[in-house]
Parts: structure tokens; sequence; C-alpha cells
């Protein structure tokens, strides 16, 4: 038997500029370049986030849907997106480049936030207006009525997903980590990057909702469609300015490959002079004597290198923690649905000027920004001091507190709907929609340091040739999320007879959901504190001696551990008996 290892070349993952030559730090990338890439993150943001957090309200209030019905549109026009980064990412890594794959799916966003446009302004698009949609007397949307909605909301899904798996490693690419100036800032590259996605986040949930529910859609969603057109036009702009990594192929051709043959060579045992390999997987990397003898030993369907078994050990390591963080967005769902749908029941003046519903989502992004801040000024300095690690908190502990923030603001959550619906009920008084910021405050909180935590975590320990389809895996979570809700809704409906959730809040018990929501969190946060326990970080794995800040995260973005594992491939490369 033969174990078959692979060199490490370098030049596979070397970065290049716009003409394919090898870069010049001093005229490419920095935080210009990742200023212009995180252009059209930001535009993607300030669409979507104009579109989920207000169109709950559109779909009850003048498409004349049910509320449980609207909440399972929104909930699965973006859990739709973001499981639409895997496709995006697959086609970065394997064919198309992050550049062009931004680029291509940015202007398809664009073409989707137009179409959009157009469904929310032509009359004939939508049914009669109606004074109450509660009262179930009002003529529902028909069915082209809604394809033409499906149609504009899922060309943006498709659009924003492919933007979303790869302006974040298209950003980190633009910092070199062996330059200590740039590998400081790629430090801070993440959470600059979600603080200022938050920022569009906060003009979305304030200016635009305000133009869409007081203008009109039309001129609210077009403003959207504008914002995108011209987030194309600077990426193209910038394209001499960045660095470019060129795809190495399909990763998940190589996760096929490498589970294939390990099925297939199940019963091959292990070369008995190398304790290198010693797991399941890695029979994909041992060749058999008839396969070198016919000569074939080049097929890539007949032996992986170890390098592909290891990378696919790498994206396998990823997948418990992926589990885990699936119910935190399910959670978060609930501020894009229900919670704006708890403000349309109280009351939202402030003097004479009426706040609409979907800008109350103001205070999760306003919290969001605030602890954004905290982290990379307050939190994180705090913490090296006590840990005496350079990043301070991990990814995982990051993620670890966003759970436990989630968690409490579905208490909090269950508690102030359960205050405002005896009120309306028993005293018939709308107390004031300002009661709905603590939980906007709790999720908002976990949020920034959930996703800032799971966006590290899946791009950092994942192989460098699968970054954008790690980023895609991390966006999953995300999607589903979304659907996990949307399932959740559904169960809850058959369940209880509508006796929980009902189109009029006042008459159903939502606060049992926001309870259970609440169970499912903490039970969640045990298995995750497990499966946490157990990850070894890649720097951990890769046994090499850090030395200093700059080495040990040149080993963690550069993938030293892959070179370290070809190379005592290498030298096991012998026939055994």
């Amino acid at each position: 038997m033969v174990l078959v290892g692979s060199s490490g070349d370098k030049d596979r993952t070397a970065l290049v500029d716009f003409q394919g030559n090898p870069v010049d730090n001093s005229r490419t990338g920095g935080w210009l370049a990742a200023g212009l890439i995180l252009g059209t993150e930001l535009s993607e943001r300030i669409c979507v986030m104009g579109i989920s957090m207000n169109m709950v309200t559109y779909l009850v209030g003048e498409m004349h849907l049910s509320s449980s019905k609207s909440a399972n549109i929104v909930t699965n026009f973006m859990g739709t997106l973001n499981i639409l980064g895997l496709l995006g990412g697959f086609l970065a890594d394997a064919k198309l480049g992050r550049y062009l794959t931004v680029a291509i799916f940015a202007s398809i966003a664009a073409l989707g936030v137009a179409l959009l446009t157009v469904s929310t302004s032509i009359a004939s698009l939508k049914p009669p207006p109606c004074d109450d949609s509660r009262r179930n007397t009002c003529i529902k949307a028909n069915g082209s009525q809604l394809a033409m909605l499906y149609l504009a909301l899922y060309t943006i899904a498709l659009g924003g997903g492919g933007i979303k798996s790869n302006v974040s490693g298209f950003g980190s690419d633009q910092f070199d980590a062996s330059n200590p100036k740039e590998h400081k800032a790629m430090v801070y590259f993440f959470n600059r990057f979600y603080f200022c996605i938050s920022l569009g986040s906060l003009f979305a949930v304030t200016i635009l909702v305000y133009i869409q529910d007081n203008v009109g859609r039309g001129w609210g969603y077009g403003i959207s469609a504008g914002t995108m057109i011209v987030a194309v036009a600077v990426l193209l702009g910038g394209t001499k300015l960045y660095r470019f990594r060129k795809p190495q192929g399909s990763p998940l051709t190589t996760i096929w490959r490498v589970v294939y043959l390990a099925w297939k060579k199940r019963s091959i045992p292990f070369p008995s002079q190398n304790s290198f390999l010693n797991e399941c997987l890695d029979r994909a990397a041992i060749l058999d004597d008839q396969v070198v003898a016919s000569g074939n030993t080049n097929n890539p369907w007949l032996v992986s290198t170890v390098m592909q078994v290891e990378e696919v050990k790498m994206v396998l390591q990823l997948i418990p923690i992926w589990s885990t963080c699936i119910l935190f967005w399910t959670i978060y769902s609930q501020m894009n649905t229900f919670t704006i749908e708890q403000a349309t029941f109280m009351k939202r003046n402030v003097g004479s000027f009426e706040i609409p519903a979907g800008s109350f989502s103001v205070f999760l992004f306003l919290t969001i920004l605030l602890f954004t801040s905290l982290n990379e000024r307050v939190i994180v300095p705090m913490a090296r001091k006590i840990t005496h690690e350079p990043q301070g908190l991990t990814s995982l502990q990051r993620v670890a507190i966003g759970l436990l923030f989630s968690v409490a603001g579905m208490v909090a959550a269950a508690i102030i709907e359960k205050r405002r619906r005896e009120m309306a009920v028993h005293e018939n008084t709308r107390i004031t929609a300002f009661w709905l910021v603590p939980q906007f405050f709790i999720v908002g909180a976990g949020e920034a340091f959930a996703y800032v935590g799971q966006l590290e975590f899946f791009i950092r320990e994942a192989p460098e040739r699968m970054k954008s389809m790690s980023t895609g895996l991390f966006l999953s979570t995300l999607a589903m999320g979304y659907f996990v809700s949307s399932l959740l809704v559904t169960l809850v409906v058959a369940a209880t007879g509508k006796s929980w959730l009902r189109n009029n809040l006042n008459k159903g018990k939502l606060e049992n959901f926001y309870w259970m929501l609440a169970v499912l969190g903490v039970i969640n946060f045990i298995v995750f504190l497990a499966f946490a326990r157990r990850h070894q970080y890649k720097v951990q794995q890769s046994e090499v001696p850090a030395k200093g800040l700059e080495k040990e995260l040149n080993n963690w973005q550069e993938g030293e551990f892959i070179d370290d594992i070809e190379k005592k491939a290498v030298g096991v490369e012998k026939e055994v008996p």
C-alpha cells in the first residue's frame, strides 16, 4: 500500500492583482480596498433590513394576510437568502472567485429590489384597500399578486446570498497577515465590518421605513435599488486596488470525494508503519497495490491527498458548533416578525408624531453598534488583561455570550407581552411601544457577540481554500434559524388551534411562544457548551509553537496547519507492507 501526500504549494493560495501578477502591497489592499468592497454589503444590508423589518406590516396591512402567514413569508425569505450563501460560496471557491461572484450577485440583488419597487407601486398588483385587515373581512392578495411579490423577494434572496458569503472573505483578503501593520488591522476587521453594516441597518429601519410607511413603498424600495446600483459601480471602480485569490476548484467535490473514497476503502487496513493515519477518513489517502499497478495514481477519484483529507476533517469539525448556533437566529427572527407586530398594538406616539412600527427595531441596531464598539474598545482589552490571550475573547466565548443574551431576550419578551395583552384586554389600555426596548436591547447585545463570533469562527477555522464556502456555512445557520422559526410557528398553530398565535394578538398568547423559545434556548446552550469544550482551534491542532501575537495569528490565518501536515505526509510517502 502507498500513502499519497501532497507538497505544500503555497502558490495555489497566493494573492494576485487584477492583471494576475503577484500583488504589490504598497499599491493594493488595505482599508481603502476593503472599504470599497464592504460598501456592497452595506448596500445589501440597507436593502434587506429595509424589507425584512417592515415587510410583515405590509403583508398584514396591504396584502391582508394573517399574522402567522406574514411572519412565515418574512422568515422564509430571510432563510432562503442566507442558505443561498452556500451557493455563492461554492461558485466563488470553485470557479468565479470572490470578486466576480460579488459583482454578479450584487447586480441580481439590484434587479430584485427594482422588481419589488414595481410590485408595491402598481395598484393591480395589490388587493383593494381595506380599513382593518384584522377583522378578516378584507380581500386577500390573489395568486398572481403574491407571485410577483415572491419573484421580487427571491431574486433579492439570490443576490443577497451571493454577496454575503463572499464579501467578508474578499475583504479579509485585502490584509497581509505577515505584515505587522496590516496584521493589526486584520485583528479588528470583522468587528469593524459588522459595525459598518449595522449602520446600514440603522439607516434602513429609520429613514427607509419612515419613507415606506409615510411616502410610499415604491419610494422606499426605489431608494434601496438605487443604493445597490451605486454600490456595484463603486465595487467595479476599485478593481485595480484589490488583491485577488484565485479559485481552487470545488470544495464540495473535494468533500464528497474524500468521504466516498474513505467509505469505499473502509476494509483496507492502515499502513502499519505510520501512526499519522488512524481515522476513518484517512483511508481516502491510501492506494492499494492494484491501483498502483494500473498507473492511475493521480486519479482524484481513486485516491485523495493527505491535505485534502485534513481539509475535510477541519470542515466536519465545524458541524457540531454549526448545529448549536441555529437557535440563536430562530430567536433573533422574532425581532423581524412578532415583535414588530406587537408594536402595531401599542402606543407609538412621541407628541403628535407616530413612529412606524418597523422603526422600533432601531433600538436593536443601536444596541448592536454600542456593544460592537464596547467589544473593541473595552471588553476585548479587559479580557486580554485577564486571560493573557491576544484575542481576549475567543470566537466560541463570544458565541456563548450571545446565546445567553438570546435566552434572556425571550424571557423579557414573554413578560412584556403578557403585560401588554392583559392591559389591552382587561383595562382597554394600550401601553407604550417603548416597553419593547428591553427585548430589542438584550437580543441586539447578543447579536453583537454571536454574529462576530460565528463569522470569525467559521472563516478562521476553515481551510484556506474553502473560506467562501465556510462563510456560506455560517450563513446557513442564519437560514436554518429562520426556517426553524417558520416550522415552529406552523407546529404551534397546528398544536394549539391558533390559541397562541392569533391574527389579533390580544386574543392569542404570544408570550407562551416566547417562553417556549427561552426553554429551547437553555437546552441549546447546554449542548453548545459540551461541543465548545471539545473543540480544538486550528492553532492548537497544528502543534506549531506560537512566538507572539504575530506568529500565532499568521498560523491561524495562513493555514500553516495544512502545510505542516503535508510535510509530515511527504515524509511517509513510501511503500509499506
